[in-house]
This record gives structure tokens, C-alpha cells and sequence, in this order.
């Protein structure tokens, strides 16, 4: 009998393979995943723990799920069993316990391919509870099943977990573990997998993907500038992009690879999170802005029409009036064609965190709001610049509106044009019409090969 699965994932990208990940090893069971979590007969949320407050809203959610759980007990004689994934499962395991006790499943983003032996652990008539957030001697790669079902025209691969950095305000190294790569054997089955089911663009995930180092199976390893020329090999996939790097892992190799692999795409998220050397140290982020420079001058230079994307933090302890400054300086003088910013947080367990030098929150919120105003600029003008340019574009799912379908192109643009459902996968040559703040409009120009 079909059992019905909803996963609702915070978070990142790699949270986001993790939730497929999770449905193909459940997939045996007989779960099929459902998009609201009404009926279901398991509901698991993949947590996210990088941002302030993120556990209170898996919390909060749990709180929904209570009623919903015994609404199905007492009203339709029906277990739902509640499972807590992810980066805050890892770090608040414990804690889910004491203030969910309904909560049937606590699971690490290590563990997760354990999850049917962990389903038959739990008898929720004495609230026997199933927790392993453990950092297993095995790798969880080797243990997965291959993907239940195609992950559509853009689809992410995870090639490298965790981070050996330790950035002052970053949990990754607690909750996801020291780095490891995958083989690059088991990457590129996979790879041919996806594509062979229909998979046009693999976006390639990491914590710290540019430091991938994975066994080629020959006794040599494998960089991640090597990895993508060997993708670029399989015939079909047409797309590669990488996230999220690191600058001090941006070497000559992978940034030769933007040079001379055509699939790899004209668009690249390069975090720095501030423009000031004094805040860069205090984060332990081990590089200068010049450093950053240099990468991106090097970039340009093997692909002049690259798009830039950046992470930011603002309110960082200690941070100065100048030094919020000199980060306004850097994006002026970078040009981002998008860019993510956030007030700091502090995590609990990062040496940030204890620090005496906290930023008011009325300062960090003015700081935020300068910061995305000149962001926003920027990604306008970026968009607006692309006004009257050709680009082939994938076309991912329908629209918001009848007619209207959506994809990406090559600079990371969404984009919206009049269209028919039966080009999804296809990649389309289209005249940009219109740059917009978050987005462009298009026309189709031509078609350019069939999935």
C-alpha cells in the first residue's frame, strides 16, 4: 500500500538533494512525497541551522504538526509519525526531544540513509523514539539507492559535505563534519543517471565545493576543475554549475575551466561576507579583499561576461562604522548580478558568539538595509544590461500565468516568456525584452536541441 511522504526543507541546496536523497531511500517503503503535509502518513522536516531563530521556526512548525498528528489519531484512527532532519536535528537533538516529545524521528544530515531502520524503531504507543545524529564511520554515499524518480531539466549533485574552515560564525563544521569528497567514479554515475533520465544542467553542491579532492579510483585525486571536464564528457548534459567556494580554494585550474568548458556557466556565487581585512580576519576567513580581487580578476579575464554572486554579513562583532564602509566599497567595486545578505546571528558554539563586541540590532538592521539597496541596484542594472541580448535559456516549469513559461539563463536570470509546457527541457534561444528587479522577460528566438 502507498504511504504518503511530505518533506518540507529549509535551507540550502544541499538540504534540497538531501530531501530527494530522502525520498529515494523511503521510496522501498512505499512512500510516495505528496506537496502538502495534508494526509500524509509521515511528514519530515530537513532543517536548516545557519540562520538566528531557525530552530524556533522548526519549533513553531512542530506546533502545527502536534494538532495535525492528533487530529489524524483521534478523528481518522491514523498514525503520522513526525520526523526532524537536518542541521538543527544535529545540533538540538536532545532539546527536539525534551520540548517535542511528539516528534518521532530525530536524524542528522549524515544519518538520514538509516531512515527505515529508524522507522522500525519507533512504537509510538509507549513513545519509543528513533535518534541518530551520529558522524558514522560509514560514508552515507555508499548506502543511498539510486534516485526513485527524475529530478527534472536542472537538478543539484552533492560531490563534497562539511568544511575544514571554521569561519568564526559558521556551524557547517559541527553539524555537517569535517570535508569529504565523493569518488569521482560514484559522482559521474550518478551525473550520467540524472542526465539519462532527462537532466540537462547538474548544479554541483558542496559546503566548500571548490575544495573537493575526490579519488579518481587510481590512486590520484581528482580537483573539482578535473571533475567538471570529465562531466563536460557526457553527452547530454548541457549545463554545469558549482556552489557554494571558498576564494583560498579558487585555484588555476578550476578557474581555467570557466575559460575553456563550454557547459560551464557564465555565473559564479563567490562569498566573501565583508569588504573590510580587519572583519575578514576576526572571522577567521584566512584571505584579504586583495586576494578576492585577484580571483575575480582572473575570472574575468579567461570569461569576461562571468556574473558575479556573493554572500554578506553585516553587524558582525565589532564591525565599525568604517568597516561597514569598506564593504560597500567592495561591492561597488566587484559589480554582484546577485548577492545574499543577512544581519549576524550568533550561533551557539562559535567563537563569534561569546564575543563582547556585539553590534546593536538597530545598527545591524540600518547597515542591512544600505547593503541591499546597493544590491538591489546592482542586480537591476545586471538584469537591464541583458536587455536586447540572445541567451538559450532552459526552460525548467510553467509560469505563474496561463501561457507563461520559466527558466534560467545562463547568467542565473529567472525568465519568464510565452510558451508551451511541452518545451520543458528543452533549451531555447530567446531575445531578452525586459530586465526587471528579480527577473526577465523574453521572447523565443529558436530552438536549440530537444531533450
Amino acid at each position: 500500500m502507498t504511504k504518503k511522504l511530505f518533506i518540507k526543507t529549509y535551507g540550502c541546496q544541499m538540504n534540497v538533494y538531501d530531501s530527494d536523497r530522502m525520498t529515494d531511500v523511503l521510496a522501498p517503503l512505499g512512500y510516495a512525497p505528496i506537496e502538502t503535509p495534508d494526509g500524509a502518513d509521515m511528514v519530515i522536516l530537513n532543517t536548516c541551522h545557519i540562520r538566528e531563530k531557525a530552530s524556533e521556526k522548526v519549533f513553531s512548525e512542530l506546533g502545527r504538526l502536534r494538532m495535525m498528528k492528533e487530529k489524524a489519531r483521534d478523528q481518522q484512527g491514523r498514525a503520522v509519525t513526525i520526523a526532524v532532519a537536518g542541521c538543527v536535528a544535529q545540533a538540538e537533538g536532545a532539546e527536539i526531544t525534551r520540548r517535542a516529545p511528539w516528534v518521532d524521528i530525530v536524524v542528522g544530515p549524515q544519518t538520514y540513509h538509516r531512515l527505515p531502520e529508524l522507522i522500525a524503531e519507533i512504537d509510538p504507543s509507549v513513545r519509543k523514539r528513533a535518534i541518530d545524529t551520529d558522524f558514522p564511520q560509514e560514508v552515507k554515499f555508499d548506502l543511498l539507492p539510486e534516485e526513485h524518480a527524475p529530478r527534472g531539466p536542472a537538478a543539484f549533485l552533492s560531490v563534497q559535505e562539511g568544511c575544514d574552515k571554521f569561519c568564526a560564525f559558521c556551524v557547517v563544521p559541527y553539524t555537517r563534519g569535517a570535508e569529504y569528497s565523493r569518488p569521482a567514479a560514484d559522482v559521474l554515475a550518478e551525473a550520467t543517471r540524472l542526465v539519462g533520465r532527462g537532466t540537462r544542467e547538474i548544479t554541483l553542491l558542496g559546503q566548500n565545493v571548490n575544495a573537493y579532492h575526490g579519488d579518481d579510483g587510481h590512486g590520484s585525486v581528482w580537483s573539482l576543475g578535473r571533475l567538471i571536464h570529465a562531466l563536460a564528457e557526457i553527452d547530454g548534459l548541457e549545463r554545469i554549475r558549482y556552489t557554494t567556494s571558498h576564494p583560498l580554494d579558487m585555484d588555476d585550474e578550476l578557474i581555467a575551466a570557466h575559460g575553456n568548458v563550454p557547459q560551464l556557466m557564465p555565473y559564479l556565487h563567490l562569498p566573501i561576507q565583508s569588504g573590510s581585512d580587519r572583519v575578514l580576519d576576526a572571522m577567521n576567513r584566512r584571505h584579504s579583499k586583495d586576494v578576492y580581487f585577484k580571483v575575480i580578476d582572473k575570472l574575468r579575464h579567461v570569461r569576461p561576461d562571468i556574473a558575479m554572486s556573493g554572500d554578506f554579513i553585516v553587524g558582525f562583532p565589532g564591525e565599525s562604522d568604517q568597516d561597514f564602509a569598506d564593504t560597500l566599497a567592495l561591492i561597488d567595486k566587484v559589480g554582484y548580478a546577485s548577492a545574499y545578505s543577512f544581519k549576524y546571528s550568533p550561533r551557539p558554539g562559535t567563537p563569534a558568539s561569546v564575543s563582547d563586541l556585539q553590534v546593536p540590532e538597530a545598527v545591524k538592521a540600518d547597515r542591512l538595509e544600505a547593503l541591499q539597496q546597493l544590491l538591489n541596484a546592482q542586480q537591476f542594472a545586471f538584469n537591464k544590461k541583458t536587455e536586447g541580448m540572445r541567451l538559450d535559456i532552459l526552460v525548467e516549469r510553467a509560469g505563474g500565468r496561463a501561457g507563461q513559461m520559466a527558466g534560467r539563463s545562463p547568467f542565473m536570470q529567472a525568465v519568464n516568456f510565452a510558451g508551451s509546457e511541452d518545451q520543458i527541457g528543452q533549451i531555447i534561444a530567446c531575445d531578452i525584452i525586459e530586465g526587471r528587479q528579480n527577473s526577465v522577460t523574453a521572447e523565443i528566438t529558436s530552438m536549440k536541441g530537444v531533450a
